[in-house]
């Protein structure tokens, strides 16, 4: 049976059997938080349970390294709209202990592309078209000095209000210990 087969049968008997139900919430946040965090598998229970969080309670922004990469990419984007648009006043920016995206070889994972069947010449071609593609692929060396660029980059982003609290976190993915790298405060 196919991955979306089990994931679809399994969704027929959970609509049949209402158990949406105890997650109804609305589409403004309780707590009136956002938080950009790791997409690292660990923390898909962890970091809710860790935090006190249930479904409802903020507006949940995942991808690798829980890092800004563009001032004006989709990760801002979805903090500005969070703001403006659902009322949220504080920002966590939380990284992991142990993250994937610190010290990714990058020539590896290129490699890997090409065993895949992306081709040397796509590569090159994204390269000669000015996108410095290990660059962009690239995480960081320290995840504290990426969760305080983070936080730097959304406090001082010129479409996010100076009222809003911005605090840059470490999360344990084994034990869901916190660390604060930045108090908003």
């Amino acid at each position: 049976m196919s991955k979306l087969q089990e994931i679809l049968e399994f969704n027929k008997e959970f609509v049949e059997n209402k158990e949406y139900d105890k997650y109804r919430a609305t589409k403004n946040p309780n707590k009136k938080l956002v938080i950009l965090s790791c997409m690292d598998t660990r923390l898909t229970e962890l970091l809710p349970k860790a935090l006190n969080l249930k479904n409802g309670d903020v507006k949940l922004i995942k991808n690798a390294g829980a890092s800004i990469m563009h001032p004006f990419g989709s990760i801002v984007r979805s903090i500005v709209v969070a703001v403006y648009e659902f009322q949220t006043d504080e920002v966590l920016v939380i990284g992991h202990h142990g993250c994937g995206m610190s010290n990714l070889n990058v020539d590896s994972t290129l490699e890997k592309a090409v065993e895949r069947g992306i081709s040397k010449d796509v590569i090159n071609t994204l390269c000669n078209a000015g996108i410095d593609v290990k660059k962009w692929l690239h995480g960081f060396n320290s995840v504290e000095e990426s969760v305080k660029e983070s936080v730097e980059l959304i406090k001082n982003h010129p479409l996010i209000p100076k009222d809003i609290k911005v605090h840059g976190l470490i999360i344990d993915p084994e034990t869901g210990k916190l660390d604060v790298v930045v108090n908003g405060y």
